[in-house]
């Protein structure tokens, strides 16, 4: 297994983040001076209104964006200034990610999904540590079944499974369970939330569902671009109120 490289407590840390899309009258300040630090083998969820800012803060911290001024650190790696190159090394070696719309290939079964981005960075695969994520995720019966004979949950949970088989440093979830149904939903969610508190992982989700937000240990309010308030230990409730709060 591949020793993470972050220290105890933070995972990535954000200072003075700045990112402004267009320019002139018609330009757009989608992060606004934003500092934030993100802890490590937490479940954070980023939440704020339509355009507040918070998938491109998630794609920044991540690698797939770049602050126009500020500094972000991925561990003990300043990503300000690398270039695309150690960027997609980044990506490829020490992220996970989880998205809406599961982004499996249709003509590869389960199993080859999972192993994909493995195959393609030339790892071999920790066949302990796949056991443990396909059996926690119960997808042993259908490695071999492809996208099409499988339902949303359980190709979500593919995806998941793809996104941690790797042992990323941090798995980023932009709205996992957008496209499901209420039941697997709470499987998905209930998943990455075991994966934080068994497995070590650290996970950082977009959403704009308080109830997706009440499975993490930690949430972050954006609003116009900014920090609005952080939680410990989100609930529905606190959720709600603080939107409420925003006028969202």
């Amino acid at each position: 297994m591949r020793a993470h490289t972050m220290d105890e407590h933070t995972a990535i840390g954000v200072t003075d983040a700045v990112k402004v899309y267009g320019h002139g009258d018609t330009a757009v300040r989608a992060l606004d001076r934003v500092s934030l630090d993100l802890p490590a083998r937490r479940f954070t969820a980023i939440m704020g209104p339509s355009g507040s800012g918070k998938s491109t803060l998630m794609h920044c911290l991540a690698g797939l964006d770049t602050v126009d001024a500020g500094r972000v650190r991925f561990g003990a790696t300043e990503l300000t200034g690398l270039s695309d190159s150690a960027l997609t090394r980044l990506r490829r070696d020490r992220v996970g990610f989880v998205f809406q719309s599961f982004n499996l290939l249709p003509t590869m079964t389960a199993e080859e999904n999972i192993l994909l981005g493995l195959w393609l960075a030339g790892r071999r695969p920790d066949r302990e540590w796949y056991t443990t994520v396909v059996d926690a995720l119960g997808l042993r019966p259908r490695l071999r079944h492809k996208p099409c004979e499988l339902s949303g949950g359980q190709q979500q949970r593919v995806a998941c499974a793809r996104a941690l088989v790797g042992r990323p440093e941090v798995v980023f979830a932009d709205e996992p369970t957008g496209s499901l149904d209420s039941r697997s939903g709470a499987e998905v969610l209930g998943f990455l939330r075991m994966s934080v508190r068994e497995l070590g992982q650290t996970v950082v989700m977009v959403t704009h569902d308080p109830v997706a937000a009440s499975y993490a240990d930690h949430g972050v309010l954006l609003a116009d671009g900014k920090v609005a308030a952080q939680l410990a230990r989100p609930t529905t409730d606190t959720v709600l109120a603080a939107l409420a709060g925003l006028g969202a």
